[in-house]
Formats: structure tokens, C-alpha cells, sequence
């Protein structure tokens, strides 16, 4: 699909997941033992508003990050806020957390979730993560959470973090990326959905396009397969990719979930 065509559907999607959240009384169990599967502790979801855990990542970035006090850090596709509320509080009060996301729906629920809980040092700017409403030079650190496999346009979103960057500044990426090519089937049901996998690279082009942007001592871990495509899983993403597939086929051996770091 082209840019436009793709950020149509996640837009869709993900402000369909928004919505359907907010209506669900009986989440909260699913989210938290979702978000512990993929690294996130006890401590750390009691920490955050339990309304920003959509169950919609595939790693814990801000755990990759190190972040430290008084430190500015942007999320690329903040959904909820999960990820900036747990960074403002490594951060602290003379930090700045900056949430971008393109859908709506999500921006007005993590606004939402800042408001209510008193959240003062973060702030949610509507915005692609390839074209960024940041300035030059002015981030320590940028973290996201299975968001760039959506891109249309990978490229430029690695140009626009390595931009954004202070000199010296780091990425913490958590990602989903294939370990060989998916059938024609499962990519061409993905599009008709959302562009889940069939928006996801091969590990070593993942790698490229970091590097390509200019990002140094680049370090990509495979940690196992993504948790978007087990067979409960709640992701829209995830769900369409199952739709797709054939009787006795799998995404076995397919899909993994990557840690992304650099420096520029």
C-alpha cells in the first residue's frame, strides 16, 4: 500500500482500539498479564494509569533506554501513553516526555490519562512519526513501541529521529521484523487490514535502514517470536494476520521481536 492508503487503515484501527477500550469493563486482567509477557513489571504497570495499557506493544523500551533525570524523550506512535507515563517517571520533574501519534483517538486518551492523574512533565502532539512536529537537535533520547513496522516510508522515519537527536542522543526501539518472507496470502489479507506484518521487514534490511541514516554503534537483539501474532492476541494488527492464514499454516519461524539501539 502507499503512505496514504496505510495511515488511513492504522488511523482506523487504532482509533477503533481506543474506543473499544474505553467501553471495556473486563480488559484490565488481559492488558496487565499481556504487558508482563513482553517485559514489563508488576512495579512499573502499578506506576502508570491502568487506562494507558492497551496491550499493544512488543517489548518495553523505556526499560532498553536507561533513561536518566532531567533527560527529553520522544515516543514515536505514543498510542495511550504507556511508554511516556513510565519515562516521566524515570525523568523526573526536570525531564520532558513528548508523545507523538497520528490517530485522534489515542491522543485524546492519553491527554486524558495526563490530565487525570497529574501527569505535568509530558506532553502529546498530534503528528507522523515521518514527518515529526519536533525540533532539530532537541531529544535525548527517542523509544517506540511496535509502531515503525507500520511505516509506508521507514526511510524517512530513521532520517526524522536522527534529525531530532541531540548530538551524542540514542534510540530504544522495540519492533517486530520477519525472519524470511511471508506468503503472498497473509500480505495481501494484512493490507486489506491494517498492514500489520505486511509492513514488516527482513531483520538485516531493518538494520540497513538504521544504519542508512546516519545512526552509529547500531545493535539489533532478537528476542523471540512477536507477541502481535499469538493466536489471543487482542492487537488488531495481530487478528488480521490469523484471518489470513491458511488451514494448517503458520507464522511460526516468521516473526520476531527485535530490541533496537544506537547513538548519533
Amino acid at each position: 500500500m502507499d503512505k496514504e492508503k496505510t495511515q488511513k487503515v492504522v488511523k482506523e484501527a487504532y482509533g477503533k482500539t481506543a474506543r473499544k477500550q474505553k467501553s471495556c469493563g473486563c480488559c484490565g486482567h488481559y492488558t496487565a498479564q499481556y504487558a508482563k509477557s513482553i517485559g514489563y513489571t508488576e512495579e512499573e504497570l502499578k506506576s502508570v494509569p491502568d487506562e494507558s495499557n492497551l496491550a499493544l506493544g512488543c517489548g518495553n523500551p523505556t526499560a532498553l533506554a536507561q533513561l536518566k533525570e532531567g533527560e527529553v524523550v520522544l515516543d514515536l506512535g505514543s498510542g495511550a501513553g504507556l511508554d511516556c507515563f513510565l519515562a516521566t517517571n524515570r525523568v523526573g520533574p526536570k525531564g520532558k516526555v513528548i508523545g507523538v501519534d497520528m490517530t485522534p483517538e489515542m491522543l485524546d486518551k492519553a491527554k486524558e490519562n495526563a490530565k487525570r492523574n497529574g501527569i505535568e512533565n509530558v506532553e502529546f502532539r498530534m503528528g507522523e512519526i515521518e514527518n515529526l512536529p519536533v525540533e532539530d537537535n532537541s531529544v535525548d533520547v527517542v523509544i517506540s513501541n511496535c509502531v515503525i513496522n507500520l511505516s509506508a516510508d521507514k526511510p524517512s522515519v530513521f532520517r526524522e529521529i536522527h534529525r531530532v537527536l541531540k548530538p551524542g542522543g540514542r534510540v530504544a526501539i522495540s519492533d517486530i521484523a520477519l525472519l524470511k518472507e511471508l506468503s503472498q496470502k497473509i500480505r495481501e489479507n494484512a493490507e486489506a487490514y491494517v498492514s500489520c506484518l505486511a509492513g514488516a521487514v527482513l531483520v538485516d534490511e531493518y538494520r540497513k535502514l538504521v544504519e542508512s541514516s546516519g545512526l552509529k554503534d547500531v545493535k539489533i537483539t532478537e528476542k523471540s517470536v512477536s507477541a502481535c501474532c499469538e493466536t489471543d492476541t487482542q492487537d488488531p494488527l495481530g487478528q488480521a494476520i490469523f484471518e489470513g492464514l491458511e488451514e494448517g499454516e503458520s507464522l511460526e519461524g516468521c516473526v520476531v521481536s527485535l530490541y533496537v539501539e544506537g547513538k548519533k
